[in-house]
């Protein structure tokens, strides 16, 4: 699934074919300046990077302000997925551009397997970026760490009301609702810029979708938009689904209860992102600031009865993903069909940055023409968890979706042991049968998996998976 020769286009080619080419056509191509240089450091855009915690995709209702500014005068990508449905896992990959296979967080427990490194914050730092990290950093890290290659901070222990964290090195307890202290401690880094002339990074990690999903008070009791599920929800017959979905329990009302739940969490994300589009405005910055805005994995609301993440259907590995940089010409509120992932926020990043990386990514810059036919997205289990997935891999296009469970897990530190004898496999024809409804490999003879082309499925997800 690699492409290492393929010729780097720049931004000005990425837009070409975009109606935002015209508003472009006069901005210099970034990566050519020489990095180090005053003129470097004032091309530069400033980063912010906005992750949320567990949101799946069809959260749009909650988040009116951030939509019209990101995908209303920037870019929503339809098909943003990431490449493992599990927090930490997934975090890595935002942070380095890598498959979890590569960067070795294979679970929640194995956030010490990064290379702090080949890290974002490491490279923009390394070229003279103030850096600032404030909200949820890796599941299993401990406090007191502090997080490497951040100039400030404010790390914080997962909860949602008076909360621990890591303030520059100090722990302590802030009284508050955590998403508004992350909000504030952001805008104190933001209002820096007006006696710093360096380009920033942000990176802004609320807690929220997460559970307990406690909401901000004053949305406590806030009516969110019916919904009366999806055909996925609860999905009554399973005898074509893997033993841990047959078994799942999950009822229209839980999903129904989940998504309320969510829904109001979001809306004080949503007036942080408003926040910070106010402050940019004000400093002067809004137009050369790339924004990234995406959840570390989505949720289930009881599709096939499962009410979490780590699994191989669309709600788990689907997220909402917007991009707005107006001097880079990305402010005219397009939608962009491209397979996109978490592995290609790094690259981005960095493309726009004018810095290459010294490690190997998986992803590919978004502001370049690169168009993918399919995504790897892949899970571990670890240990012997009785009643959850095994360790799955997936091979994902826009039309078709065929999964492998394996005879694999993992320890604490993210090792894998086991037989790697497929368990299971499931095939879907999403143009078809976009829920997911019907495997189609349940009871196939051997025609009929040549027929829906399996071996070559089963091939390059191999591929994949060794890449």
């Amino acid at each position: 699934m690699s492409d290492t020769s393929r010729p780097r286009v720049t931004r000005r080619g990425f837009l070409a074919g975009t109606a935002a080419a015209a508003a472009a056509a006069a901005v210099p191509a970034i990566a050519q300046v020489a990095a180090g240089s005053p003129a470097a450091a004032a091309a530069r855009p400033n980063i912010l990077l906005i992750v949320t915690d567990d949101q799946p995709k069809q959260t749009e209702w909650a988040l009116p302000k951030t939509t019209a500014w990101l995908a209303g005068q920037g870019v929503k990508f339809t098909h943003g997925h990431v490449t493992t449905p599990l927090c930490s896992p997934s975090r890595a990959s935002v942070l380095t551009g890598r498959y979890a296979h590569n960067h070795g967080v294979r679970n929640n427990k194995a956030s010490s397997r990064l290379d702090q490194s080949t890290t974002l914050a490491r490279y923009l730092k390394q070229a003279g970026y103030r850096t600032g990290l404030f909200g949820k950093w890796l599941n299993s890290w401990a406090l007191p760490d502090s997080p490497p290659h951040f100039e400030e901070f404010a790390l914080l222990q997962p909860g949602y009301v008076d909360a621990q964290w890591n303030v520059n090195g100090t722990v302590r307890t802030i009284t508050g609702y955590t998403t508004d202290i992350i909000k504030n401690r952001t805008l104190g880094f933001l209002d820096k810029a007006a006696a710093d002339s360096r380009p920033w990074f942000a990176y802004v990690a609320p807690y929220a979708s997460h559970g307990p999903r406690t909401p901000e008070a004053k949305y406590a009791g806030t009516a969110v938009s019916a919904w009366n599920g999806r055909p996925s929800v609860p999905e009554n017959d399973r005898s074509d689904k893997p033993a841990y979905i047959r078994n799942a329990t999950g009822t229209l009302a839980e999903g129904k209860r989940i998504r309320e739940e969510q829904l109001r969490t979001l809306l004080t994300v949503d007036d942080a992102v408003q926040a910070f589009k106010d402050k940019l405005q004000a400093l002067g910055q809004l137009d050369n600031t790339l924004v990234v805005y995406t959840a570390d994995n989505g949720f289930g609301w009881a599709d096939h009865g499962w009410t979490k993440k780590s699994v191989p259907y669309r709600p788990a590995h689907e997220v909402p993903f917007y991009l707005s940089w107006p001097a880079g010409g990305l402010s005219a509120g397009t939608t962009d069909n491209r397979i996109t992932a978490n592995i290609d926020i790094a690259p981005t990043v960095l493309d726009a940055a004018g810095i290459t990386p010294a490690h190997p990514v998986d992803g590919r810059s978004l502001l370049s023409s690169y168009s993918r036919d399919h995504l790897l997205v892949e899970w571990w289990e670890q240990g012997t968890n009785a009643g959850g997935p095994p360790t799955w891999a997936s091979y994902v296009a826009k039309n078709r979706q065929y999964t492998e469970y394996y005879d694999l897990t993992t320890d604490g530190d993210g090792s894998v042991s086991g037989t790697g004898q497929v368990k299971f496999r499931e095939y879907y024809d999403l143009a078809g049968d976009p829920y997911q409804l019907t495997n189609k490999l349940h009871q196939a003879t051997p025609q009929d998996e040549q027929n829906l082309g399996i071996p070559a499925l089963a091939a390059g997800l191999a591929a994949d998976r060794t890449a």
